[in-house]
């Protein structure tokens, strides 16, 4: 039986980002929820950012960790990335750094919203969106790359057997995974990193509308998989 997901003690110390100002990764006790379950909640996500309005947290890794990945399987700089439940995360600043400034970054605080549209002023071209992931104000196909990194995660935190989830979290999970297949354009990728194996987390992502390949990242200690699923193109004369 999966333990419950303890996620922030598994959390790896982040890099200090070069932003303006110059912030730093969350260890501050008080943002931890009495309940894991609190991670699935709108108010929680809240109350967080308010007290972290001037830290930033990362997620199981951090761009540094992740480049190669994404030099893998992001063939263009050009892309449009959707940022999933970006957080207060260095991610996307960092990958703005690196030449992926096509980003589009979503998160239901309008709290962190605010904090980072703010902070990451100075790079222009990506977009921060309030926005729930379960409910992608987006067009049909209009991503070339989604990347999640701890968003769904936060969706399956629950007290519920992990061989058998509750209805509740099931139909959570689906709707951001219907989401992220609806706005992929063909041959688009979604990219879940996580720690959450294989063997419970696979059956949320299987769809006829594209290819599912998870890799492993092990850096000497704890386990990650990368899901990546590969949207397939559009039979000849479908609309």
């Amino acid at each position: 039986m999966q333990m419950e997901p303890q996620m922030e003690p598994q959390m790896e110390p982040q890099m200090e980002p070069q932003m303006e100002p110059k912030t730093k990764a969350s260890t501050d006790l008080r943002v931890l929820p009495a309940d894991n379950v609190e991670y699935g909640t709108h108010e929680y996500w809240q109350r967080r950012y308010a007290q972290e309005e001037n830290e930033m947290f990362d997620w199981f890794k951090t761009y540094k960790d992740l480049e190669p990945l994404f030099e893998q399987h992001i063939s263009r700089r050009d892309a449009r990335i959707l940022m999933l439940g970006c957080g207060n995360s260095t991610l996307s600043s960092d990958m703005y750094a690196a030449g992926y400034e096509n980003i589009v970054n979503v998160d239901y605080s309008d709290v962190v919203i605010a904090q980072m549209r703010q902070r990451c002023a100075h790079q222009a071209k990506m977009t921060w969106e309030v926005m729930d992931v379960r409910q992608l104000a987006l067009a049909d196909a209009s991503v070339d790359v989604a990347i999640d990194k701890g968003t769904l995660d936060a969706l399956m935190c629950d007290k519920g057997d992990s061989w058998n989830p509750p209805p509740e979290l099931c139909k959570n999970v689906a709707a951001e995974v219907d989401e992220v297949d609806r706005v992929l354009a063909p041959g688009g990728k979604f990219i879940w990193i996580t720690f959450g194996q294989p063997h419970f987390h696979k059956r949320h992502l299987v769809r006829e509308s594209w290819s599912l390949e998870i890799e492993r990242l092990n850096d000497g200690g704890f386990d990650y998989f990368v899901y990546i699923m590969t949207k397939k193109a559009r039979p000849a004369g479908a609309q």
